[in-house]
């Protein structure tokens, strides 16, 4: 599984389950945040929004419930999927834990095989590009495993920064993306690049995607951003 730029936030208190946890997500590939309580995941949360977050229920302070419920309420991380921890195997609870908003629960003590593989499953769905599935749309396939896109069976040449604009795209066709969140899902929020350079890519973009003819798939959305559709 490729897992380039994937953002994880673990959320437990239990240093040894902690470093634990964050070792597997790192070995995979992710980039992993640590948090030990719930005000510091709603802290890093608001720094930067991850692609999945791994949340334990028994938290000091502020509850992983809790946790759950605010981030589900909010736009910016209703989609993010939430893993549950929890010793609470009563189905009762398990049903909670979903309804408050997660997205699996997983009871302790768990097999690491088994939660990495609950990572992978939620992230086909929210991230299919990032986790190597081929991803289609009106003619257009990009392979993320080979890193090829066709368009009509024709190949097409496109750059690295230009291929992970195209899988942000294509893993919402219709979703208009502000200049800013383009920014921080294909350049990573720790680089500096100006607004301008997403114009420069995307320019790019469109002129690979219709190399052989073609309407433009790519649509500007005045004063909002770029939609693929």
């Amino acid at each position: 599984m490729a897992a380039d730029h994937l953002r994880v936030l673990l959320v437990e208190d239990e240093p040894a389950q902690r470093e634990i946890l964050a070792y597997n997500l790192e070995a995979e590939g992710f980039e992993v945040s640590r948090a030990v309580n719930g005000d510091e995941a709603l802290m890093l949360v608001d720094e930067v929004v991850p692609d999945l977050i791994v949340l334990d229920w028994m938290l000091p302070g502020v509850s992983g419930i809790e946790i759950c419920r605010r981030l589900k309420t909010r736009p910016a991380t209703r989609n993010v999927p939430i893993i549950m921890l929890s010793a609470r195997s009563e189905e009762a609870d398990r049903v909670r834990g979903l309804e408050t908003g997660a997205d699996d629960y997983v009871v302790k003590p768990y097999s690491v095989v088994e939660l990495m593989a609950r990572v992978r499953t939620q992230l086909r769905r929210t991230r299919p590009a990032a986790v190597g599935q081929k991803l289609n749309f009106d003619g257009i396939v990009l392979d993320a495993e080979t890193h090829k896109v066709t368009r009509d069976e024709q190949p097409l040449k496109l750059g690295p920064t230009e291929f992970r604009l195209l899988s942000t795209f294509m893993e919402k066709p219709g979703r208009v993306w502000s200049r800013e969140q383009l920014l921080d899902r294909v350049w990573g929020r720790d680089i500096y690049v100006d607004t301008r350079t997403v114009d420069v890519h995307i320019g790019r973009l469109r002129k690979a995607l219709c190399v052989y003819g073609g309407d433009d798939p790519l649509r500007t959305v005045r004063g909002a951003g770029y939609a693929l559709g």
